[in-house]
């Protein structure tokens, strides 16, 4: 049977006026859509890992980047293998499924990305509140440290649910199910609250502080990026959350959640996105060998002022360099 016709209908009728399922064709809009923007967002995490990984050296802030864009390229892969499957069954008409236990992956690397996003609101709001005891006292390993953690506990919880669920061989019960459901979402829950907060507090702190704080462009990813997950990633996870609740009216609903895998893309799709656009303010030339600049550039946690100084020296200090270069030359 065609995947867009399984989808249910949401219409008097249940269909439009070529005879298809509505609900059918937003299934099939949305899986579309969800693939071809997983593929450009898979592209650019790539490059971001390319860069981080091998090009560029790391301080604390880039390897929560590293692995927050390790985090997103492991959950567009799975959806680009799924979507596949699914427009496989659609157009050859023969049911291809997908393994159970990518469903585990992608839960994996949804927990490290909320995670990932949590620890990097955590530290900024840290340097910003506590920038005597951040600069100086902040022990040197530790975004490793715990990006070696949140990597541990989100794969110790996704192997712990797909085990009680059955989406690891065999499960060990609907009462195990339900328990470890129980256990993530309220994981889920603690992530949210802390991201919200230290994301308030930073703000909060930037532009309602006693004293001015320099904006830069470390601060602007960091708001940037909660503000898309806020946007995009959170359905998914409220999605989770509620799933023990919702799940008949799921069944009954049209595509609710493709629509969460939809809004998931875009938001694993638009972090690269968010790098080299912040990085690329105010440089108006373009070549493939600024990406890395761009991501330099993002990544500084400098203000634009000081950079522009480091950059550009001052007018006098050039023309003295300048005189000195061609009294040099006239003696030779």
């Amino acid at each position: 049977m065609d995947t867009c016709d399984v989808a249910v209908d949401n219409t008097p009728n249940g269909r439009n006026h070529t005879g298809i399922p509505l609900c059918g064709i937003m299934f099939c809009t949305m899986i579309f859509l969800s693939l071809i923007i997983a593929l450009v967002g898979l592209v650019g995490n790539a490059i971001v890992l390319w860069l981080l990984g091998f090009h560029m050296r790391r301080n604390g802030f880039s390897v929560y980047i590293l692995n927050l864009a390790g985090a997103d390229f492991l959950f567009l892969c799975f959806q680009i293998v799924h979507c596949i499957h699914i427009i496989l069954d659609i157009f050859y008409s023969k049911t291809v499924d997908t393994p159970l236990f990518s469903f585990v992956v992608s839960n994996f690397s949804y927990l490290c990305g909320l995670s990932m996003l949590s620890a990097i609101s955590i530290e900024r709001s840290l340097s910003v509140m506590c920038p005597i005891w951040y600069r100086c006292r902040r022990p040197r390993h530790t975004s490793a440290v715990t990006c070696t953690l949140i990597w541990f506990l989100s794969l110790l919880l996704s192997l712990l649910e797909g085990k009680g669920c059955g989406l690891l061989f065999d499960g060990l019960g609907p009462d195990w199910c339900q328990t470890f459901d129980f256990i993530t979402a309220a994981w889920l829950i603690v992530l949210f609250v802390v991201l919200l907060g230290s994301s308030l507090a930073l703000m909060v702190t930037i532009f309602c502080g006693s004293h001015r704080i320099p904006v830069t462009r470390l601060y602007v990813i960091t708001i940037l990026t909660v503000v898309f997950f806020l946007i995009f990633g959170l359905p998914m996870g409220i999605y989770w959350f509620l799933y023990e609740w919702i799940w008949v009216y799921y069944e009954k609903n049209c595509n609710f959640y493709q629509v969460t895998v939809l809004l998931s893309c875009v938001n694993s799709c638009a972090n690269p996105i968010i790098y080299f656009f912040v990085g690329s303010i105010r440089h108006h030339r373009f070549q493939w060998n600024t990406l890395k600049l761009f991501l330099q550039r993002a990544l500084q946690d400098a203000p634009e002022e000081e950079e522009e100084r480091l950059q550009n020296p001052p007018l006098r200090l050039r023309k003295t360099t300048e005189t000195r270069h061609s009294a040099g030359e006239s003696l030779h």
